[in-house]
């Protein structure tokens, strides 16, 4: 089993999924529009909805995101949606190189909240908020840190 994070966009998935499959040097991309289905004549789509993303997955060193566009039609009682904010993807890899590369691809665009660097749980640790508002945390080697720490107490 695993957990996996799913992101849902105001209509802007597509250029999320591309964006993040860049960045993470994805291995494999899907994704499946609304117009990819027959459409329930009782229940038709508008026009402007049917090239939304209804359900995408990006694969990258062994991790995966999923990701849909909310449809304007189905928002919530507000008519806002959820932003991407409320949650952090964590990334956690022990080559630096990738880490690296991977917190700088995802910064452009967003905002920087702590540079990748040595902190006590870690020796290579950053956060930022990406150009569409997700929050990342990169990792290299936490579960190492803790264990030291563990097995000293």
């Amino acid at each position: 089993m695993s957990a996996i994070a799913y992101l849902n966009f105001d209509g802007i998935a597509e250029q999320a999924i591309e964006f993040y499959a860049q960045a993470l040097h994805a291995s494999e991309v899907k994704k499946v529009k609304f117009n990819d289905f027959p459409q329930d004549p009782n229940y038709p789509l508008p026009e402007n909805e049917l090239t939304m993303i209804m359900e995408s997955s990006i694969e990258f060193a062994g991790g995966k995101i999923m990701m849909s566009d909310i449809l304007p039609s189905m928002k919530s009682v507000t008519g806002e949606v959820v932003k991407g904010n409320n949650v952090w993807i964590s990334l956690v890899i022990d080559d630096k190189h990738q880490l690296g590369e991977y917190f700088n691809n995802l910064s452009v665009g967003g905002h920087v909240i702590m540079p990748l660097s040595h902190t006590p749980w870690s020796s290579c640790f950053g956060m930022l908020i990406d150009k569409f508002g997700v929050s990342w945390k990169f990792n290299r080697d936490a579960d190492k840190f803790l264990d030291k720490v563990i097995s000293g107490i």
